[in-house]
């Protein structure tokens, strides 16, 4: 939808009134390489999309917070001063949680009128709750404090959210990324140090294109929290002889030299996925500083086999995807995205083979998985930000 006509819906939702109406967007993201390697206190290279979550905002003269949501058409109000009464509602608890967040750093915040619209697709693994989060934040923020936010405590502040309010125990990679993106950039992310910087991601004439399994992810969490500890039982016997807090302190030459450690089969695959997952990582911001696209694409191809193979993260449907797409031309780079068992892959594909990549790749994996696929393509934006009206 145009700005003209979310504030067209603002206005027949809110009325008039004499505050001006402002506008806010905040990214979703994909992280193209370094996949498993968040919680082991490693790298991780994500990017922000063009797709995200748009806010309208205004200022109220009482306490209430008024949401809004172009897809739901749903009224939700909430008391500024009873937020946890509110934590179990259907819809909003995210953009509570942030609010509330930002009243305990101590920001000042107040009643708020918020119609959102967002436009990342649901289900594709690249992080609505994110960009819902960040566009909220910066919003409220905005609206009742003159000095601009710094963006690195706006992810910190929205991961809080998402962890104490809503309940998930996510990382800090998806509200970082949302908020602190950069228009033909990813981001190298040390997850252990928090340090960061940007990398030119300079696609010429390549799209990122996402493909998504449209399969239920029901083994995902399971998977993810068995992965887990068999990291942290990986990492346990390394610390027999290395000074090490986690897997992400270990570089490929100390961890070759040192496996002899971890005797259980399993463990030793998942803690080789991680180090030279890392180590991965490092080499992709070698290789596109370089203006290298193709280097970087081997890495993505080199992370899908060792997710498939050691850390045993992506079945029957990411697989099929992945076969899939090296075999259109055109295709430099695809891997799978996100914690895996369903979800999505990422891609790198020329422009002009984009057509026939959606036609052929999607054939095949309905032929061979039974289910439909969906494609979108897309760039590499900037990340949080207050628009224009």
């Amino acid at each position: 939808m145009k700005i003209e006509e979310l504030l067209k819906m603002f206005k027949d939702v809110y009325g008039e009134n004499k505050e001006p109406i402002r506008c806010f967007f905040s990214s979703g993201r994909v992280n193209l390489i370094g996949e498993h390697t968040d919680y082991n206190g490693g790298y991780v290279f994500p990017a922000a999309l063009n797709v995200g979550t748009t806010v309208l905002a205004r200022k109220r003269k009482d306490k209430k917070i008024c949401l809004y949501a172009t897809d739901l058409k749903e009224l939700v109000e909430a008391d500024i001063d009873k937020i946890d009464e509110y934590k179990n509602i259907r819809w909003g608890n995210y953009q509570l949680g942030v609010i509330k967040e930002l009243k305990e750093a101590e920001y000042e915040v107040g009643g708020v009128d918020l119609l959102f619209h967002d436009t990342v697709p649901h289900g594709a693994g690249l992080s609505s709750s994110a960009a819902i989060e960040c566009a909220t934040g910066i919003a409220v923020y905005s609206l009742f404090n003159s000095k601009p936010i710094d963006r690195l405590k706006l992810s910190f502040i929205c991961q809080r959210a998402e962890n104490r309010f809503v309940g998930v125990n996510c990382g800090i990679m998806d509200q970082f990324a949302s908020s602190l993106g950069k228009k033909d950039h990813a981001i190298f992310l040390n997850t252990r140090t928090m340090e960061y910087r940007y990398v030119p991601l300079k696609l010429g004439d390549y799209k990122i294109v996402i493909s998504n399994t449209n399969k239920k992810r029901s083994l995902a969490e399971s998977k993810y929290n068995e992965r887990r500890s068999q990291c942290e039982k990986g990492l346990e016997l390394l610390k027999r002889e290395l000074n090490i807090s986690c897997l992400g302190e270990l570089d490929v030459e100390t961890f070759e030299k040192y496996k002899n450690l971890i005797d259980d089969e399993i463990i030793l695959k998942r803690v080789r996925h991680v180090v030279y997952e890392d180590d991965r990582v490092i080499k992709s911001i070698d290789v596109l500083q370089k203006g290298d696209l193709e280097g970087f694409g081997k890495l993505m191809i080199q992370s899908h086999i060792s997710l498939r193979d050691d850390y045993e993260v992506t079945g029957l449907e990411l697989d099929t995807l992945f076969n899939e797409a090296l075999k259109v031309e055109g295709v430099i780079g695809t891997r799978m995205t996100g914690a895996g068992f369903g979800g999505c892959t990422v891609s790198i594909v020329h422009k002009d083979a984009i057509e026939e990549f959606v036609r052929k790749v999607g054939e095949n994996y309905c032929a061979k998985t039974g289910l439909k696929a969906d494609f979108y393509t897309f760039e590499i934006d900037d990340g949080a930000r207050e628009i224009e009206i």
